[in-house]
């Protein structure tokens, strides 16, 4: 097993040193999905939202938050991000939202917390907005389907 990075040899966290690898083109998929009562759905689905596009807003959400990840998880690097795209797609026979993230960069380190925190923050937008009409919402299925470049190559979930 790999031996956990963000540990010095004394056990004390720390930021890897990426200065010394080469840039690659790094790419990152990530998805999940909120499910909420069917009725809600049809309200986001409508348009008929008092606070206007859900999706549409989610949308700009998540990818604001793919460029901001270095300044909520506390030892990811800030990147240079070449693209970031999100689908979100309504799903009425699991009266639900479903999302996946994007992310490109070309650079020394990978994206997958940049896709992962996407999906994440879309997901939790789409629930802002509607909370008022359905609490019982859930985000569920977060999770990395695949990634690319650096030393580790390509990796994609086989389930």
């Amino acid at each position: 097993m790999t031996k956990l990075t963000h540990f010095d040899g004394s056990g004390k966290a720390h930021m890897v040193d990426v200065g010394d690898k080469p840039a690659t083109q790094r790419i990152a998929v990530g998805e999940g999905r909120i499910v909420m009562k069917p009725q809600t759905l049809q309200q986001i689905r409508s348009g008929g939202h008092r606070k206007g596009d859900v999706l549409g807003i989610a949308r700009i959400a998540g990818i604001m938050a793919a460029k901001r990840t270095s300044d909520l998880i506390p030892l990811c690097h800030p990147l240079n991000i070449t693209r970031v795209t999100l689908e979100l797609e309504p799903r009425d026979d699991e009266a639900a939202v479903y999302c996946l993230a994007r992310v490109e960069s070309r650079g020394q380190t990978g994206v997958e917390m940049e896709a992962l925190t996407a999906v994440q923050i879309a997901l939790l937008t789409i629930y802002d907005m509607c909370k008022a009409v359905d609490r019982g919402m859930a985000i569920e299925g977060v999770r990395l389907l695949e990634k690319s470049g650096g030393k580790s190559g390509l990796w994609r979930r086989e389930e």
